[in-house]
């Protein structure tokens, strides 16, 4: 289905999350300590400067607009994502295989939920394009 203009730019950022997703859980699955590390400390940094950034995109935008339609249990199991990812994220200052592929399966989960829920719901809210 075309994405809402509204949302194509964060459909977009999808893409580079679930490549970071991938990234993550191929360091995870080698379990060496080196690739763990370097995976984590690229997790925090995009986590701050982009995936965070994005989350409070929705949670400011669509998720208000999805509540107010009544989408209440889909907003608040996108939220337990976003605050899981939070805290996955922050721990990973002490880098851990185990987290790192907790990390990374539910990045990739969230993704496809937003993708095929969320932004699905959204785009029938929003105003029509023109």
């Amino acid at each position: 289905m075309k994405r809402h203009p509204d949302l194509l730019q964060l459909s977009r950022e999808h893409y580079g999350a679930l490549k970071l997703a991938r990234d993550a859980r191929r360091a995870a699955a080698s379990a060496t300590p080196d690739a763990v590390a370097a995976l984590a400390q690229r997790v925090a940094q995009t986590f701050a400067a982009e995936l965070d950034p994005h989350f409070r995109v929705e949670e400011q935008g669509i998720f208000l607009r999805l509540t107010q339609a009544g989408q209440h249990e889909l907003v608040a199991r996108t939220l337990a994502d976003h605050a899981e990812l939070r805290r996955l994220a922050g721990a990973l200052a002490t880098p851990d295989a185990a987290t790192l592929l907790r990390f990374a399966e539910l990045l990739a989960a969230h993704v496809r939920s937003e993708e095929r829920e969320v932004f699905e719901a959204a785009q029938d809210l929003l105003p029509p394009a023109g």
